[in-house]
């Protein structure tokens, strides 16, 4: 259960932190947490592509940020 919790802020933080680094605007709380979520599956599956990977949150939370961030990108392109 507190795996669940701290999945769900991480995935906010992310979610957050990216639309703000690339839009410069929040997308409102629930539309941040399910770009976190997604961002973090795909930073982790970047990530791994590269044989990077770190343990811990401040790794997640940067991890789930920048898969956030590409997946923002790829919805600006879809969007064009």
């Amino acid at each position: 259960m507190v795996g669940i919790i701290i999945s769900i802020l991480i995935g906010c933080v992310a979610g957050y932190a990216g639309s703000k680094l690339f839009s410069g605007s929040s997308n409102g709380l629930l539309m941040n947490l399910i770009i976190g979520i997604i961002g973090g599956f795909i930073g982790n599956f970047v990530f791994g592509l590269l044989g990077l990977g770190m343990e811990g949150i401040v790794w997640s939370i940067v991890s789930a940020t920048i898969g956030a961030i590409i997946l923002l990108w790829v919805i600006s392109l879809i969007k064009k």
